[in-house]
């Protein structure tokens, strides 16, 4: 505890931490608060195309990102992996994978294929690569043997042992992982589209660009209510597969 505190008091030193623009400052945001707090509610309605192809991007990143996440779980997995040289090169691949951020592969995307749904679903499948192939690649490695063991007396290769002997324990696991990853997705695509991957995040950034706060308010809203339904209507969905 000692330690954490002299860190904490370090770090807040190094960049000067202090809470007294709370208290200077804000009179000078009033207006802007004024607007945050009367909504443009019909604006939401308005851009329903953004908020239909933020979930689009969702719903196509979510299923190419854990299709191939399955195949790189198998890589990863000391169970399925074909050799030690692949099994340590998958999982150094996945640890590379997961160590930028979703907004980095947005804005290096966007880069490279232009604005647009296209560089935030690639931006996402990579996202969804890292999480859904460790989470994965771990619960392969707790499968029951006895199984296993059954498949290589029956003389099956390794794509067999695989799909009958594998991937029948870990799918109810795996779908919650899929579910989990869309979920994610909802949230991620919002921040992938501020960097012009498409979206409804494209729209808040023109918005904010343009001090349209009251506007801004009404999406962050209706953003609130659709992240919080589609993670309630999850969370049932994968209670119910585990």
């Amino acid at each position: 505890m000692a330690v954490a505190l002299a860190v904490t008091v370090w770090a807040a030193l190094g960049i000067e931490f202090t809470l007294a623009p709370l208290f200077t400052d804000t009179l000078r945001g009033q207006r802007i608060i004024a607007q945050f707090l009367d909504p443009d509610w019909s604006y939401v309605v308005r851009v329903l195309p953004a908020w239909v192809e933020t979930l689009s991007i969702a719903v196509v990143a979510s299923v190419v990102g854990c299709v191939l996440a399955l195949g790189a779980a198998m890589l990863a997995s000391r169970v399925t992996a074909p050799g030690t040289v692949v099994y340590q090169l998958a999982k150094a691949v996945l640890s590379v994978v997961r160590s930028l951020p979703d907004i980095a592969y947005g804005l290096l995307f966007v880069a490279a294929v232009g604005t647009g749904a296209l560089g935030g679903i690639m931006a996402l499948v990579l996202f969804n690569l890292g999480i859904a192939a460790k989470l994965t690649a771990e619960t392969i490695d707790a499968v029951d043997p006895g199984p296993l063991e059954a498949a290589d007396a029956a003389g099956g290769n390794r794509v067999q042992r695989a799909a009958r002997a594998v991937f029948p324990q870990i799918a109810p696991s795996y779908l919650s992982y899929c579910l989990y990853v869309f979920e994610l997705n909802i949230r991620a695509s919002v921040v992938i589209g501020l960097v012009g991957g498409g979206g409804i995040g494209n729209v808040i950034s023109v918005e904010l660009s343009r001090f349209r706060y009251d506007r801004l308010a009404a999406l962050v809203v209706a953003l609130f209510v659709v992240v919080f339904a589609i993670d309630q209507l999850s969370r049932a969905v994968r209670r119910r597969l585990v």
